[in-house]
């Protein structure tokens, strides 16, 4: 049974990669011997097959929670599911999802290459500019921080302004993230489940791996910051914290556990880092629930709050509930998916997709509780 659900999800991760290369936009002249338009013709087919790839992934991924917990999947299965993941998927097409890489790359090229103030100059004023024709949003200036703006010139130069290999050196930078956050997260928590729990969850892994966005980069230095003052290297924590928030500045909401660790280390008393751990879960599901008054609730902004719940996994209610929210949140997009645009009933439906799974779990919760006032009232 073991072998069957790792090869059904090796299979999983194949076909998402060739999946992946449906969404290829017609502009995009670097691909256009692989553009088919398949994805654009045939919503309906496309959706289903989405649906079936998410559901298969979390599917498996809660067989190897299981597994796991009953010692019949080992440290060295985990490992090798992680390094196959990440060999499968960094060669999927960015840009399935979401569009961001190219906003990227984007802003890269007004700064490292046009030698211009991306905070004040947008893309689209380089009005002869190849990536203009499919980057999707050309009008807006810089929407990262400085940090993020420097990292991004690794990539962006060693390319030599090889558009594929510039993609490509793009996705290399969350993957790397992806796996040092892993190193991170095992140094806090000394726990292979806790690396199971964050690692497979197939939303950090699509949102990580194929859509590539820099939120596991901001973790990932948040994580080092956490690290860093549980070692009593309280400056150079902040620094990383530093480095965090100019990566996005959402893990700005962290300054409160950061805080309750120094307080209590003036007050001369002991630390409680579960308790550090969940003002850190707190403080990122704060700002995750607050993010629809800037712009709106993405599905890639449950890495923030998700990457503690994995340091609190005897908090069985909050993993399940956790995970079937990141479950609802990667079957948000099927209603964009089947009809191409964001119109009023688009966003009801995605909101309703989002929030189904974990009302259940909820409503599932009270029910159970309300039978056994019942029966012990009997």
């Amino acid at each position: 049974m073991k072998n069957f659900f790792i090869s059904l999800y090796i299979c999983t991760l194949i076909c998402l990669l060739f999946f992946s290369y449906a969404y290829i936009d017609s502009n995009l002249i670097y691909f256009r011997l692989l553009y088919s338009g398949f994805s654009y013709n045939y919503r309906a087919t496309t959706t289903i097959l989405f649906t079936s790839l998410v559901i298969i992934l979390f599917v498996c991924y809660l067989f190897f929670i299981y597994l796991f917990q009953n010692k019949l999947l080992s440290v060295r299965d985990v490992k090798k599911l992680i390094i196959t993941t990440i060999t499968i998927l960094f060669l999927s097409y960015p840009a399935m999802l979401s569009y961001d890489i190219f906003n990227y790359i984007a802003t890269a090229k007004v700064v490292f290459f046009y030698k211009e103030n991306p905070y004040i100059i947008m893309p689209i004023e380089f009005i002869n500019d190849p990536l203009l024709l499919f980057t999707h949003a050309a009008n807006k200036t810089a929407l990262y921080g400085p940090v993020w703006i420097t990292l991004t010139s690794f990539p962006f130069l060693l390319s030599f302004d090889n558009f594929l290999l510039t993609l490509f050196l793009f996705k290399l930078i969350p993957l790397v993230f992806y796996l040092y956050s892993l190193i991170i997260l095992y140094k806090l928590s000394k726990n292979w489940y806790s690396i199971l729990l964050f690692s497979l969850n197939p939303l950090v892994v699509i949102e990580s791996l194929i859509s590539s966005h820099n939120d596991i980069v901001m973790m990932g230095l948040a994580l080092t910051a956490i690290l860093l003052i549980k070692n009593n290297r309280n400056v150079l924590a902040m620094v990383f914290l530093s480095m965090s928030i100019g990566i996005k500045f959402s893990t700005i909401f962290l300054l409160p556990a950061f805080i309750y660790v120094i307080y209590r280390r003036l007050q001369k008393k002991g630390v409680n880092w579960n308790k550090m751990h969940s003002f850190s879960f707190l403080g990122m599901s704060s700002i995750f629930v607050l993010s629809p008054i800037r712009e709106e609730m993405y599905s890639w902004y449950a890495i923030w709050f998700f990457i503690f719940v994995a340091l609190m996994p005897d908090k069985k209610r909050i993993v399940k509930g956790s995970i079937l929210f990141l479950f609802g949140l990667s079957l948000r997009y099927i209603p964009f998916m089947y009809v191409g645009t964001y119109d009023d009933t688009v966003i009801r439906a995605r909101t309703a997709f989002m929030y189904i799974p974990l009302v259940i779990y909820i409503s599932l919760i009270f029910i159970k509780k309300a039978i056994g006032k019942y029966r012990r009232y009997l």
